[in-house]
């Protein structure tokens, strides 16, 4: 993971980021985080219980969706779909609430997956995007290692696709 932070003592945005090698294609997960979310409840139930949509179509830019997971507990993550981009496998979510509640903690927070070749297979990037209220506010390195941990439990059904 690397970190980006603040210049000249105000405080902007940090980024937090890392990398899962998959075994295969990235058009697979792209389509599981995207348009079939229940398909993750089914293959890791341990760690996605539900995907609820509130607005929108699925998949859809502007959609809002809540995740309901584990990590050290049962959480959810209210998030918008901010844009999607085909062609670089890319997904933007803002996320806009939960628990535990991140507007808290701070002023903005995104997730962003994105799939890329590499050698044999292809690599999922994670980047979360953020700006918080405090500087004391940890990192949210639980959450980055659970969504790493999730791409792992889900390689085996792609490389079965």
């Amino acid at each position: 993971m690397r970190a980006m932070s603040c210049n000249n003592g105000k405080r902007q945005p940090s980024e937090r980021v890392c990398y899962v090698e998959i075994s295969k294609s990235g058009d697979i997960f792209h389509d599981f985080f995207r348009h079939k979310p229940h398909e993750m409840v089914a293959i890791s139930p341990g760690n996605v219980h539900d995907c609820e949509l509130h607005e929108g179509e699925s998949g859809a830019v502007g959609s809002v969706i809540t995740w309901h997971y584990t990590e050290g507990g049962k959480k959810t993550a209210k998030q918008i779909i901010e844009s999607v981009n085909e062609e670089n496998h890319t997904i933007v979510f803002k996320v806009i609430g939960g628990e535990p509640d991140v507007e808290k903690l701070h002023k903005s927070f995104k997730i962003i997956f994105h799939v890329e070749p590499k050698s044999e297979g292809q690599v999922v990037t994670w980047t979360f995007e953020f700006e918080k209220v405090d500087p004391s506010v940890p990192y949210e390195t639980n959450l980055m290692d659970y969504l790493r941990n999730l791409v792992k439990d889900l390689d085996p059904h792609n490389k079965a696709a």
